[in-house]
């Protein structure tokens, strides 16, 4: 759960940066809800989080931003509401990836985006052409993504290669898979963030998140504001990563061969 940092521990910088964070924006609905506005109300007001925490990502130094945007069993809401996700999706994008640009910030969509729009495919794949070459955050936006998907996705993938002689059976191991998942080329999640108070992982970056640090706060995503987000990222900076060795073993190793940053 979300716990106040000490006034004076939270205004410090962190020792460590996590290199990559993901996180599930969860709450839109119930925002809205609490103000007696329709759902979709809350999805819009939720835009405004997505544009402070990419800021303060960059601030910071997060490598890559991963949100949790759309679900593959998000489809199963109603159809209003999946229409207004939709066309929000399309006009956020319009409207928010020349500001990405200029802040060299990478654009990418994981997950099926065949089910969408046509039209929403053609400004996912303008989007990402334009920021291609950006380095100061890399932000992938997981659409119509299930982290069981991309499991069965890469298999399918190991299968194939291995059916096409491409790839011996024998050499079927983690690393393999992990390279046939939806971003091998960048580090997995080291912080792990949920909002609007469920504690669950949702089906979100099943496989790459296996030593995520978790993080839970009570605020729903619209509320979820620069001061929430560093909050966070002061949390994590406390934390002890093990990754199987003991607390002795992480404290006598150098910071990267724990962390894989200095």
């Amino acid at each position: 759960m979300e716990t106040a940092a000490p006034a004076a521990l939270a205004s410090e910088p962190n020792e460590r940066i996590p290199r990559h964070v993901a996180i599930i924006m969860d709450g839109n609905g119930r925002w809205a809800k609490q103000r007696n506005l329709p759902r979709t109300a809350g999805h819009r007001e939720g835009v405004k989080s997505v544009r402070a925490v990419v800021e303060e990502s960059v601030r910071r130094g997060v490598g890559t931003l991963t949100l949790f945007a759309f679900s593959s069993e998000n489809w199963q809401r109603p159809r209003s509401e999946v229409n207004v996700l939709m066309e929000l999706f399309i006009s956020a994008l319009r409207g928010e990836v020349r500001r990405m640009h200029e802040n060299n910030v990478r654009f990418r969509v994981i997950g099926e985006r065949t089910a969408f729009p046509e039209k929403l495919q053609h400004r996912i794949a303008e989007a990402e052409a334009l920021t291609a070459g950006n380095t100061a955050l890399n932000l992938q936006v997981a659409a119509n993504y299930g982290g069981r998907w991309d499991i069965a996705q890469a298999a399918r993938r190991l299968v194939a290669d291995v059916q096409a002689g491409l790839l011996d059976p024998d050499a079927v191991d983690e690393q393999a898979l992990s390279s046939r998942l939806s971003f091998p080329d960048l580090p997995e999640p080291d912080l792990f963030i949920r909002t609007g108070g469920e504690q669950r992982l949702s089906n979100f970056v099943l496989w790459q998140s296996a030593y995520s640090e978790l993080y839970f706060s009570d605020r729903l995503w619209p509320d979820f504001d620069e001061e929430a987000y560093a909050l966070a990222l002061t949390e994590y900076g406390r934390r002890q990563r093990r990754f199987g060795m003991t607390g002795e073993q992480v404290q006598s190793a150098p910071l990267v061969a724990v962390y894989g940053r200095g």
